[in-house]
């Protein structure tokens, strides 16, 4: 695409906001251009970048899917994350008496899924799982809210973690993302191609 006729884009537009040209497209790419360095030659942020954005989009959504093997196949549940991004860790708080406790023990491999609607952000995170039985632990996970369901506290004894290990993670970042929008203008004034925002740019990440 030649300059002529990236001129004759009207406006950016970035979730519910519109940019227009001038001004703000003009602070728009120089966002992008503070951030360029942080992308590889392919358009994906570098390997730290990615991980972050992985924690940011954990802690943001909280609840996800988490998907465990029994003998007749997959069953998925929702949870609530309490991730521990310095330790690289996702727990649980759970009870000893749920089924996935043996299905975690017999096959610990498991898969977690977080969208966030928000951003249109969808990750998958696939992860070794096991059933840890700490009270100082649960006792740092633990939040008011659980006492719903075990009003003895962090030292009722039907309480016990589910820790996650994470080994991989894929990220697809939907066409209407800020991040996806930002950087397909900026390509495209890079390369001359024109803007790709109908499909979802995916990122794999070794955890």
């Amino acid at each position: 695409m030649q300059e002529d006729s990236r001129r004759q884009l009207p406006f950016i537009r970035e979730g519910a906001a519109v940019i227009s040209t001038g001004t703000e497209r003009r602070l728009c790419e120089e966002s992008f251009y503070r951030s360029f360095n942080r992308m590889n030659a392919g358009g994906q942020m570098n390997e730290k970048n990615n991980i972050d954005r992985v924690w940011d989009i954990v802690e943001k959504v909280g609840v996800c899917m988490l998907t465990t093997q029994f003998a007749d196949g997959l069953r998925a549940r929702p949870l609530e994350a309490r991730p521990d991004r310095g330790a690289g860790l996702i727990f649980f708080v759970t009870d000893i008496h749920s089924p996935k406790e043996d299905e975690i023990e017999t096959k610990p491999d498991v898969g977690l899924v977080f969208i966030d609607s928000d951003e249109k952000a969808y990750l998958s995170i696939t992860g070794r799982a096991c059933i840890v039985h700490d009270a100082d632990k649960t006792k740092a996970a633990w939040r008011k809210t659980d006492e719903v369901w075990w009003p003895g506290g962090p030292s009722d004894p039907n309480v016990c973690l589910l820790r996650i290990e994470p080994f991989t993670a894929e990220l697809w970042d939907g066409p209407a993302s800020a991040v996806a929008t930002i950087f397909e203008f900026a390509k495209a004034r890079l390369t001359g191609d024109e803007p790709n925002l109908g499909e979802n740019r995916k990122v794999t990440v070794k955890m």
